[in-house]
């Protein structure tokens, strides 16, 4: 009778190897920045709805009020001109753009989609049009890029200075 070989006994993992090593460094990568470009549509309240500048535009309805300050405007226009901060802005969702007075009574009026991965724009200062999916900055004056990644401008959308009332051309 031969004696039995020991064996030995079965690993619960499998050996960490380069290409293993390899994708687990990716997904590490890849989670984060899959997780800052979404979306933050889930992120409502127990009853359903969201916030305030937020549930004007997901309700369907088109809504004149800005999402950065500033009160609707009349009938038809887009916002009043004392709704625009001189070196400042508004951005509108529902008409994807946002509207910029860098210096006094000079507007401007730029697509919210920032150049660089598509997000929307999400604030506006005195510094410039702000993307918080990747850090772009944009310029108030003419929407080229001040900081990246992003390297294109934002595109120009025409608008209409009436009286107090800024409408889309």
């Amino acid at each position: 009778m031969t004696e039995p070989t020991p064996q030995t006994p079965p690993t619960q993992f499998a050996p960490l190897t380069r290409r293993r090593l390899t994708a687990l460094a990716g997904a590490g990568v890849a989670v984060p920045l899959l997780a800052a470009c979404g979306s933050d549509d889930a992120a409502t309240d127990a009853g359903g709805s969201s916030s305030p500048s937020e549930s004007a535009s997901s309700s369907g309805a088109s809504s004149a009020a800005p999402t950065e300050g500033g009160s609707s405007a009349a009938a038809g226009g887009l916002t009043t001109t004392a709704d625009i901060e001189v070196e400042g802005g508004a951005i509108f969702p529902d008409e994807k753009v946002v509207v910029t007075q860098p210096t006094a009574g000079e507007f401007r009026c730029f697509s919210n989609i920032c150049t660089h991965q598509g997000c929307p724009v999400t604030s506006v200062d005195s510094d410039g049009i702000h993307c918080n999916c990747h850090g772009s900055v944009f310029s108030l004056e003419d929407g080229e890029p001040t900081e990246g990644p992003a390297s294109s401008p934002l595109e120009t959308v025409e608008i209409t200075v009436s009286g107090d009332q800024i409408s889309l051309a």
